[in-house]
């Protein structure tokens, strides 16, 4: 029996990184997540951890929906733990994009749609859990329970919603484009109860870039919320 000593084991994960490379190319981001990985790379990780988060909560979900989905940067993240992910967004380009790119790498688990989840709920089957990040923050507070509400419309009795968003405490700290963009920042006291409205638990955790924790959660930059099991009222 030949031995393979350390050296040659480096060298054949090499040949193989080379010819995954050779053979696919290189693999493309779209329009958002290259515009991070120009103007700041360091969040790419920061985002990436959110994700992590999710598809650990989630995992051995069968049908799992993303509002919010953006160029769908989470998504291969997701389908390593869960079934079936629906993507939707309200940007067409970006929602054709990211289906065009993903299918090319061969991911197929997955399905997008253009859709304001304020105003209309995904019809169809009902999907086991849902994930929304860095989304309520830019949704007008007036339309935020009808943002909820429908997503809620979307799950099975025994669903999990789960938002992230960036820590209202943290505002002081925020980018100048933050600052605007963002109309709707919640404390944790506020997501909690945005959610209690319509799930019968909720947890909330505090996040600090990759890390999940729950610790103080004034000194978090930013909150992940879960909900679990949906009120007959929240629907």
């Amino acid at each position: 029996m030949t031995r393979i000593d350390a050296k040659q084991k480096q060298h054949l994960a090499q040949d193989s990184q080379l010819d995954d490379y050779r053979q696919r190319g290189a693999a493309h981001l779209g329009p958002w997540s290259s515009n991070i990985w120009r103007s700041d790379p360091k969040h790419l990780g920061f985002l990436l951890a959110r994700y992590k988060f999710c598809a650990k909560m989630l995992a051995g979900c069968v049908r799992v929906l993303e509002v919010g989905c953006g160029d769908a940067i989470g998504i291969p993240v997701m389908l390593q733990t869960v079934g079936f992910v629906h993507g939707v967004d309200l940007e067409p380009f970006v929602i054709h994009d990211a289906q065009d790119r993903l299918w090319h790498e061969g991911i197929k688990k997955c399905r997008f749609s253009v859709l304001d989840i304020t105003k209309n709920r995904v019809t169809g089957r009902k999907f086991d859990a849902a994930y929304s990040l860095d989304v309520i923050e830019h949704i007008p507070r007036v339309l935020e329970r009808h943002f909820v509400r429908n997503i809620c419309k979307s799950l099975a009795p025994q669903g999990i919603l789960i938002l992230g968003t960036p820590n209202k405490e943290a505002r002081k700290y925020a980018s100048p484009r933050s600052r605007i963009a963002h109309v709707n920042l919640k404390n944790s006291e506020g997501l909690r109860k945005l959610l209690t409205r319509c799930f019968h638990n909720v947890f909330v955790f505090s996040m600090n870039d990759e890390i999940v924790h729950t610790g103080f959660y004034p000194m978090a930059h930013y909150l992940m919320a879960v909900g679990v099991g949906v009120k007959k009222n929240g629907r």
